[in-house]
């Protein structure tokens, strides 16, 4: 299909991404379009020969049969080691201490790697040694490490925005040839490929993700029948305007206090950030414009633009309409309003990372695996265009390409050492491995769909998904990551500690301590000024062009 056709149609919501994979994955995977390739396609040889094994690892536990456990993260591991052992002889690795650094939220990433590894370190010998933070934490310990080039580990799970500071830096080692041919980064969808993971031409990053935010929403509130008779909301003011008239009433599922969307309002140590940018990009994000949190020729920041004030004003409208949030809303963090809230029943809508979709059908604590529904993060009825000064009356989507996924990244630390390097390298590669990522895209893991191959769908139907159900579910994500006018994440210096101070700033303003949206957006902007001024604005310039591709 031509491009400005398909832009049509889905402009004129006729038509979806994901309508057009439904009709093509007839075959048992998704067919060939823009950019995403079956898994066959990619490495027919891999394919082949794996397609036992990942039948063998979607059925550990099984979807509906509870969340995983530390035995099954084991099994998967151990049947996952097969690329490993043709690299790396048994026992090769003994006396190797190495350290990981990881976060261990919500009981997924760093204990998952744990199960991963556990088969990998009776193999080889090696002994892996963990650092566990909290994600709230996480950045001021990487930060922190940074600053004072005291890097106290050899392996780190690190997302793609700290690629400025830390490669930037030469701090992290440069991939081997052998690890490249193991992981199949040819598989990877579009948007994780070169640059992203790389500096100055060289591959550092091992993905195990593919971040994008998605919207996740309550059938039983939306459509014919439902709590509000109303369609599915598919834009922000849609969205307020639910929200307010949900207030006071009860919750079909659970009889509780009926929610719509759900804000985090408070920090995460500068991942909450996200959140508000899922409201600000349709608002901001101009297809005729690449940049949207800074000027790209000066680095001013457009955060205290007109849209990016509307958004902020959304949230505080929502404050302030009594009931329209669970009580303490101002406590909450992405991390509650995803896995205490939304997947334990409280509120009707949500935007975060895919994994949800995954969560909801996979763990013990989620009550709402029949009941809901994925999309593309909603639009705006209207855009701010920040090369006019002026507001568009023209529907806008912008879906939040939010943190680019985790990857694992082996530091310098080892370099010199060529018995620890290849440790660090083959630990890396196990986990990147591309059916054991598979396993941890259907599966509570922190992570979501990020290969080619994640997309083929008769695979997660015999893993126990439904067919519709997971259908919806990967569209999303591939709607989010094949979209023409996404809002990608600038790979550069201190972009957390811009994030970071942000949610400061938005606190005081959620919390009244600033008289309106407009000022709590211009502390934001003085605080990014200042920053910037930090590092060097020149450098940032040059950095923030690069990683927008002008």
């Amino acid at each position: 299909m031509r491009k400005e056709v398909y832009n049509y149609l889905q402009r004129t919501g006729r038509m979806k991404r994901r309508d057009l994979l439904k009709g093509m994955a007839g075959a048992g995977s998704v067919a060939a379009f823009s950019g995403v390739f079956t898994g066959a396609s990619v490495r027919p040889v891999w394919a082949q020969d794996s397609a036992a094994l990942r039948a063998e690892i979607l059925k550990i536990p099984g979807v509906g049969m509870g969340s995983p456990t530390d035995s099954d993260w084991q099994k998967v591991g151990e049947l996952c080691l097969g690329p490993i052992k043709e690299v790396v002889s048994e026992g090769e690795f003994a006396g190797v201490e190495l350290t990981f650094m990881g976060l261990n939220n919500q009981n997924l990433h760093n204990f998952l790697f744990r199960g991963f590894l556990k088969p990998w370190e009776a193999y080889t010998g090696a002994k892996i040694n963990w650092i566990d933070l909290a994600q709230a934490d996480y950045n001021a310990r990487l930060q922190q490490s940074i600053a004072t080039g005291t890097v106290d580990f050899d392996i780190v799970e690190m997302g793609a925005p700290f690629e400025g500071d830390v490669l930037g830096r030469g701090m992290a080692s440069e991939m081997p040839q052998w690890v490249a041919d193991i992981i199949d980064m040819d598989d990877y969808v579009d948007y994780l490929k070169a640059p992203v993971g790389t500096w100055d031409g060289k591959t550092y990053r091992v993905s195990i993700d593919g971040d994008c935010h998605t919207f996740a929403y309550r059938k039983d509130y939306f459509g014919e029948g439902s709590l509000t008779g109303r369609e599915v909301p598919t834009t922000w003011q849609e969205i307020n305007e639910v929200s307010k008239m949900l207030a006071g009433q009860s919750d079909p599922l659970t009889g509780l206090d009926a929610h719509g969307y759900l804000d985090p309002l408070k920090g995460w140590g500068g991942f909450g950030f996200y959140f508000l940018e899922n409201r600000a990009a349709p608002y901001v994000k101009h297809p005729d414009d690449p940049a949207w949190l800074f000027d790209p020729d000066t680095m001013k920041p457009r955060v205290n633009n007109p849209g990016w004030v509307q958004a902020i004003q959304d949230v505080m409208d929502l404050i302030a309409t009594d009931g329209a949030y669970p009580p303490d809303q101002i406590n909450a963090d992405p991390g509650t309003t995803a896995f205490q809230q939304f997947l334990a029943g409280t509120g009707s809508m949500l935007t975060w990372w895919g994994d949800v979709g995954s969560s909801a059908r996979t763990s013990d604590t989620s009550v709402v695996g029949d009941v809901v529904g994925f999309d593309i993060n909603p639009a705006s009825d209207r855009r701010y265009n920040a090369a006019s000064g002026a507001w568009e009356d023209t529907r806008n989507e912008a879906p939040n390409m939010a943190y680019l996924g985790w990857g694992v990244y082996v530091m310098a630390t080892v370099e010199g050492d060529e018995k620890k390097k290849k440790a660090a390298w083959s630990a890396a590669a196990h986990l990147g491995g591309k059916d054991l990522s598979l396993w941890a895209s259907a599966y509570p893991s922190g992570f979501q769909p990020y290969r080619n191959s994640h997309f083929q769908y008769d695979e997660w139907e015999a893993a126990g998904y439904d067919r519709d159900y997971i259908e919806d579910y990967l569209g999303s994500n591939l709607d989010s990551y094949n979209h023409p006018n996404a809002a990608l994440e600038p790979r550069i210096p201190g972009i957390f500690q811009y994030y970071s101070v942000a949610e400061d700033e938005l606190a005081k303003g959620f919390a009244g301590q600033y008289g309106s949206a407009q000022e709590t957006a211009d502390a934001i902007a003085a605080a990014w000024e200042n920053i910037t001024d930090q590092i060097g604005r020149e450098q940032q310039i040059e950095l923030y062009k690069a990683s927008l591709g002008m």
